[in-house]
């Protein structure tokens, strides 16, 4: 058993892992969504800890424009479900293809380590969200968000520039509505919690 499992896993890095001296050659931009346990706005984003020392999550990755070396990642979304620094499931959308997927997966290291730690499941699965400038949803097999823009000055809606990390640029915060997560070994019910939305464009450098 042990030596079966010892060469599917040699068969991943050789489909994963660039030749030696080949460069990798990736970017990705990406509208991000998540709402979580924590209140607004949530420390995690702004280096901080999380409230009461966990953060439930559930994350949306909607890549507009991106690549692995050579296979074109425009449209695949991701879904990320986590509980911070301790467990993971992450889905891609049901309509990619073997090579998307397996860009994706070669890329968990590069763009998603966070996640990849911890990491309970990768899997296809139907993805549905629905996007406007005032109202998020966005589900996966097991988890629902619902979160509203939170409104700041003159009716404006609340945003934050310059946060340390890439995934959080053009950063907007929202409010959850509704953020749920069940599945057979967790469950988790929250509203009022934090929401965002951001853009996200990272890659490999030319």
């Amino acid at each position: 058993m042990r030596t079966t499992a010892a060469l599917a896993s040699l068969c991943l890095l050789v489909l994963v892992v660039p030749a030696r001296g080949q460069a990798l050659d990736w970017h990705l931009t990406a509208m991000v969504a998540e709402s979580c346990s924590c209140a607004i706005a949530c420390r995690c984003n702004f280096g901080g800890e999380p409230d009461g020392g966990k953060c439930e999550g559930n994350r949306i990755i909607s890549i507009e424009q991106g690549h692995y070396n050579g296979v074109d990642l425009a449209g695949v979304q991701i879904l990320v479900t986590f509980h911070m620094r301790t467990w993971s499931k992450i889905y891609i959308s049901d309509t990619v293809s073997d090579a998307q997927m397996k860009a994706v997966d070669a890329l968990m290291p590069l763009a998603f380590a966070g996640f990849q730690k911890g990491m309970l499941s990768f899997t296809r699965a139907p993805i549905t969200m629905e996007v406007s400038d005032t109202r998020v949803r966005f589900s996966g097999p097991e988890s629902t968000v619902d979160m509203e823009v939170m409104n700041g000055f003159n009716g404006q809606a609340v945003k934050i520039l310059n946060l340390p990390a890439a995934v959080f640029q053009d950063y907007t915060q929202f409010r959850s509505v509704s953020h749920t997560h069940t599945s057979a070994t967790h469950r988790w019910t929250h509203s009022g919690t934090n929401g965002f939305t951001s853009k996200w464009d990272v890659g490999s450098r030319r």
